[in-house]
């Protein structure tokens, strides 16, 4: 690059541009937020240093040429000032100082600049400034520095960083370079260390500090600045960028000091108009920024009151050490030695800052707008609030929330306890003395709010009428005798005693056996209000007793909103899934509910947000459960447990025929003369696909029937298209006499279209759409193939096979058990077990194998089966986990078969527990098997004695056709399997 005075020269012929070189101010403001000096914070050394005489400057004068009498200035110089407002007659240029040393070609360069400071300096009485101290050698001269590492960002020629030393060392090394009067030292970006985590700071920093000598110099990057060591302040070291420099290889390792080249720009041409066109390109982007950035502007103003000329280099330079580009871009600006690509790279990171600049500004605008509104209305607020208490209108929150408050509990004070009455005067007064605007305001006007909106004493007219609460029992569910019967009792107590007392019910059974809706049926038949809420997976306490209100967000617990929902203090409170109670950390809601559910105590239940008694006496609690052995003990002994066993088929038959074949219906738009379903095909779709206990799969069965009927019907045309209806009174008048004209016209031509009216009635009756029939041979088109199969595997049970009964969550099931015999000779007696059995079925089988060996030993004293045979029992399904105790007769029959080679009766199922003695234990779900044993068509049932009672209390349908047997001891089993008369069956 040539000197600048012949750049000068040179230019001054081409009027059109200038040379490149504008007036530049030094910015000693690093971008980067963390090395950031603000303007008017520099220290007391920077400004001493910034305005003292440098002998060994660079002056220039500014360009321009004089046409007539007015100069005219270069289309950078005029781009720059007006950006930044600068105005070249109004600031001494002549003495205009830079630090940023080049090489230059020559002493003419020099002389020339000396004679413009000579020159300028007559003119101007300002005193020149310069942030470089004059040093000896001379910058060119160092050619061995210390390499010290820059964490952040590269550090440009012309600007100013500072940085932290931590090693004695290197700290010592540097002031001893200034007190030789050479104080330079090569600044270098560190590479990022791939094991360390980029998201800390801190632990980066630290990182540095522990780098010494080659592993330091391989985590440098190799083109850094030569930086002039501007001052020492403790460990802080202000460094001054001069020119890029290329590490050559190491000198010494501690301190990490290295040979290195000076890097110049590489040769082009002034005059090359992409060069020109790039640097105005920049310009102008620059200037589109300082529109919306302060702060770029700020750095333009400081950088050209401390710098001399802008040349392209230093434009580049300038447009990447201000920008917010990362560090790896802004090194490979750093790097970058031809002009034109290293301005094209600035352009490219300022083009991205103006789109960041425009998309802060449209925030900062936004928010700025809803700020100025929000602040508007809330003044706008103030001030009417302000008149109309100086009118009288309206008095202000504070006063409005009492009133309120107080007209809530007026019509009810005296049903109100007197403790909740003095709470409610004192929160009253004490929302008075709170600020509207306080925390405290908000949870105190929030407590009054429930405590007033509770209905205290607020009963609803219970129907003690027993006859009508028979009626719609009967009307919403089918069966259901035990639960009917005992809610009738309900009422009848209610009716002698003239007042009715909360209790707590708990109805047990299968999914889908109408656990939940005979719920909302009781309240309807005893005029109560209705509130579920379902504690399935319930882990919190405060759900149940609510949080205390010193929480944020604090609430009241179920029952207490329970009581704001339904208005009254009686309501019947379906408590759903209470066998699924959860247990975490937030306590266990079971023991709440031990004070909610137990009569003694919830006459004054305690919840913790409203911290007063309330009388929960009245309510009628009904909780549902799928089994209750999952219910605490504590709990279930508050409770009266009404087992719901599940319904046979013929309940089932009526209760879709009633009531799911109904609802569907009309659900789906179906009329009842458009479709039939015969007995059959109800029949077929229990006993094939809805096997279970509940009703709920029936009825999504019988709702998909119905829905492809009403395709059906839709599709063959069968509903008409209805007339549109005009909703504006004026057009439904138009409407009207159209209608109207065109009855007429009608009227009129009856006599001419009578001849056509046979045509017209075989057109309709051949629209009319032909009844829909559900019957058992094309069931399977509108609900698929059947899912179950006929559970009676066998029509004659072969020997070994035994059909026992069990009872799951889902109701009573049937299955076998299987003996068979692995492989004999003697002493190779032994039982393996498969299936799938718990470790009670497990216990059982061994037992069931010792008393049938007993047994043996009695009947036939000769026979050595058990002793010389391997068995084999098995209970089918094997994918099914199965336990329990009531297996235990029937594993034994399974063992005798085999062992006598005599199969049981095949209409034969049993149940029950033996112990080694052979007594019969009672066991549980009596109506479960019971029912189960009539889906697979048998007839005879051994049950223990004990469970002739449970049997008894069965309904008369379930027992009817079924021969039961009551047994306490195995010897009558025996007799019932094996001593019945073949030529019978």
């Amino acid at each position: 690059m040539k000197g600048f005075d012949t750049n000068l020269r040179l230019q001054a012929s081409s009027p059109e541009f200038s040379n490149g070189f504008l007036p530049k101010r030094q910015n000693f403001i690093k971008l980067n937020r963390r090395n950031c000096y603000p303007r008017s914070s520099f220290s007391p050394t920077m400004l001493k240093l910034f305005t003292s005489s440098a002998s060994r400057v660079h002056h220039l004068t500014p360009v321009s040429r004089v046409v007539g009498s007015s100069p005219v200035e270069c289309p950078l110089f005029k781009a720059l000032s007006q950006i930044t407002g600068w105005n070249r007659r109004s600031t001494s240029l002549g003495h205009r100082a830079f630090f940023c040393s080049e090489p230059t070609n020559g002493e003419a360069a020099a002389e020339a600049e000396t004679k413009a400071v000579e020159s300028d300096s007559e003119v101007s009485d300002s005193k020149s400034s310069s942030a470089i101290v004059p040093t000896n050698p001379r910058p060119e001269d160092c050619l061995t520095v210390l390499a010290l590492p820059v964490p952040h960002r590269p550090l440009f020629p012309g600007f100013y960083m500072p940085i932290y030393v931590k090693d004695p060392k290197v700290l010592a090394a540097l002031q001893e370079s200034r007190r030789r009067q050479a104080p330079y030292a090569g600044a270098f970006l560190l590479k990022d260390d791939p094991s360390a985590d980029s998201s800390s700071s801190t632990d980066a920093e630290k990182n540095i500090n522990e780098l010494k000598g080659k592993e330091l110099l391989n985590r440098l990057h190799e083109v850094g600045t030569l930086a002039q060591i501007s001052s020492i302040q403790g460990d802080q070291v202000i460094l001054v960028g001069h020119r890029r420099l290329r590490i050559k290889e190491m000198v010494s390792e501690e301190p990490l000091t290295v040979k290195v080249d000076h890097l110049k720009d590489n040769p082009f041409d002034m005059d090359d108009d992409v060069v020109k066109a790039t640097s105005f390109e920049v310009i102008s982007t620059l200037r589109d920024v300082l529109k919306t950035s302060s702060l770029w502007r700020d750095h333009v103003q400081t950088y050209t009151q401390h710098i001399g000329d802008f040349t392209y280099p230093r434009l580049a330079d300038f447009g990447a050490a201000i920008c917010g580009a990362n560090r790896h871009q802004a090194q490979e600006v750093l790097e970058e030695l031809d002009v034109h690509k290293r301005l094209r790279l600035t352009l490219e990171l300022m083009k991205k800052e103006m789109e960041i600049s425009k998309i802060q500004e449209t925030i900062a605008k936004a928010i700025e707008e809803k700020i100025s509104g929000e602040q508007r209305r809330y003044l706008l607020n103030e001030q009417l609030k302000a008149i109309k208490k100086e009118l009288g209108v309206e008095t202000d929150d504070k006063s409005a929330l009492s009133a309120k408050f107080k007209e809530r509990i007026e019509p009810n004070k005296e049903k109100i306890p007197a403790h909740v009455l003095q709470v409610i005067e004192e929160e009253l007064t004490k929302l008075q003395l709170l600020e509207a605007s306080s925390s405290e305001f908000n949870v105190t006007r929030n407590y009054l709010d429930w405590l007033t909106i509770l209905p205290w004493g607020n009963y609803s007219n219970e129907n003690f009428d027993v006859a009508r609460a028979q009626t719609i029992l009967d009307e919403d569910h089918y069966g259901l005798s035990d639960v009917k019967e005992r809610i009738l009792e309900f009422i009848a107590v209610g009716r002698l005693r003239g007042t009715s007392q909360g209790k707590i019910i708990c109805l047990s059974g299968p999914p889908g056996v109408g656990k939940t809706s005979i719920g909302r049926s009781i309240a309807r038949a005893l005029n109560r209000k209705f509130f579920r809420f379902s504690v399935g997976g319930l882990a919190d306490v405060a759900e149940i007793k609510g949080h205390r209100r010193t929480y944020v967000g604090a609430m009241p617990g179920k029952m207490v909103q329970c009581l704001k929902s339904v208005g009254t203090a009686n309501p019947l409170v379906l408590i759903d899934e209470i066998d699924k109670l959860g247990r975490g950390h937030a306590g266990d809601p079971a023991s709440a509910l031990l004070e909610l559910l137990d009569p003694e105590q919830n006459a004054n239940f305690l919840d913790h947000y409203l911290d007063v008694t309330i009388d929960l006496s009245k309510v009628l609690f009904v909780c549902t459960a799928n089994v209750i052995d999952m219910i605490p003990n504590p709990l279930l002994d508050r409770m009266e447990v009404i087992s719901i066993a599940g319904y046979i088929t013929d309940e089932k038959v009526h209760i879709a025929r009633d009531y799911l074949e109904k609802t569907a219906r009309g659900d789906c738009g179906v009329k009842p003369e458009q479709v039939e379903v015969s007995d059959a095909a109800l029949l077929s779709l229990i006993e094939n696909y809805c096997r279970e206990a509940g009703v709920r799969n029936l009825q999504k069965q019988i709702e998909k029937i119905y829905r492809k009927i009403a395709l059906k019907l839709v599709r063959e045309g069968a509903v008409p298209e209805e007339p549109s209806v005009a909703s504006d009174p004026e057009e439904a008048e138009i409407v009207a006499d159209v209608g109207e004209s065109i009855e007429n016209h009608t009227v009129e031509e009856n006599t001419v279209s009578s001849a056509e009216e046979p045509k017209e009635e075989a057109q309709t009756e051949k629209i009319a759409i032909e009844k829909v029939m559900i019957d058992e041979s094309n069931l399977a088109d509108y609900v698929g193939k059947p899912v179950f199969h006929a559970e009676k595997l066998y029509e004659q049970t072969p020997v070994g096979v035994v059909m026992g009964l069990a009872w799951t969550s889902m109701g009573g099931s049937t299955l076998y058990i299987e003996t068979t015999v692995v492989e004999e000779g003697e002493g190779k007696g032994g039982l393996n077990i498969t299936g799938q059995l718990g470790d009670v079925m497990k216990e059982s089988a061994q037992i069931a194998h010792t008393v049938a060996r007993k047994i043996m030993l009695e009947k036939e004293p000769e026979n050595q089966f058990f002793a010389n045979s391997k068995l084999h029992l098995h209970v089918p399904a094997g994918a099914t986990p199965k336990d329990g105790p009531s297996a235990g007769c029937t594993m034994i029959t399974s063992l005798l078969s085999l062992a006598t080679k005599k199969p049981v009766r095949k209409d034969l199922a049993m149940t029950g527990e033996v112990t080694l003695t052979g007594r019969i234990l009672p066991i549980g779900g009596v109506k479960e098997k019971t029912i189960a044993a009539r889906r697979s068509q048998i007839k005879t049932i051994i049950f223990p004695e004990a469970n002739r009672r449970d049997f008894d209390e069965l309904a008369e349908n379930v027992k009817e056709g079924l021969n039961v047997h009551f047994v306490d001891d195995y010897g009558k089993i025996f007799e019932l399997a094996f001593g019945y008369d073949k030529q019978e069956d």
